[in-house]
């Protein structure tokens, strides 16, 4: 039998009030096994803006790549990309101990930080994890919002790597939505799911200050583009 993989470490658990400890030990599971079993119910599409990436046809980017999502469609992410070699960035907070519990055992490389604890620490991993050519996933409106309002630390990772930044966004025709910050989408049994890609976006490594400004703008634009574009389609049946 084939072992789990083990979890990243964490905060001490002692850092959690009583009730939190318990949420820890079992909503990960409940999570997890909802995950699942809705996911392989849905029907995934997707299309690009542009070319795709070679081979035609495929449906990710190239290893290594940087991937931006809005934060609202983390759920239906985690069900497609858990068989990718993906490392993505979670807070340190205790929602971000849940998550990391809920997706560390399908396979994810989780790099604890954010913009506002760890932010360094967590940028540098998300560094190291592009160099091994896997794919580094930032939810650019997380951990808490704005909501769809795009942070820098895609762009800081894209420069210092040299790895393009790739925007998507998941539009389930059918959907529950959550009365979270987020407005978490958690897509409804045996509904189709439109995955749409936008055009890479590179950073040169000279870019300065006021260049990178203009480049977030370019990846918040790219962000709503795909989620508009991810709607359309499945409103319309356009493949």
């Amino acid at each position: 039998m084939n072992e789990e993989p083990k979890l990243p470490a964490v905060p001490a658990e002692s850092r959690f009030t009583l009730k939190q400890r318990i949420a820890l030990r079992v909503v990960p599971w409940l999570a997890r096994t909802l995950l699942i079993l809705l996911g392989r119910t849905l029907r995934f599409e997707h299309s690009w803006e542009g070319d795709p990436p070679l081979p035609a046809g495929t449906d990710q980017p190239p290893p290594g790549a940087i991937i931006a999502l809005w934060h609202t469609c983390i759920f239906p992410a985690t069900y497609y990309f858990r068989t990718l070699d993906v490392a993505i960035l979670i807070s340190s907070s205790f929602d971000g101990e849940l998550i990391t519990r809920v997706i560390s055992p399908l396979g994810y490389r989780v790099i604890r930080g954010s913009s506002t604890r760890g932010a360094v620490r967590g940028l540098l991993g998300m560094h190291e994890q592009a160099g091994k050519r896997a794919y580094t996933v930032f939810t650019a409106d997380g951990p808490k919002g704005p909501r769809l309002i795009a942070k820098p630390g895609p762009l800081l990772v894209a420069r210092s790597t040299q790895q393009p930044i790739y925007c998507f966004h998941l539009a389930p025709r059918r959907a529950w939505q959550m009365n979270s910050w987020d407005r978490t989408l958690i897509p409804k049994p045996f509904t189709k799911v439109h995955l749409r890609w936008s055009k890479p976006i590179s950073i040169p490594a000279t870019a300065g200050s006021e260049e990178m400004k203009a480049f977030q703008q370019q990846m918040q634009a790219a962000l709503e583009a795909a989620r508009l574009e991810a709607e359309r389609r499945v409103k319309t049946g356009e493949a």
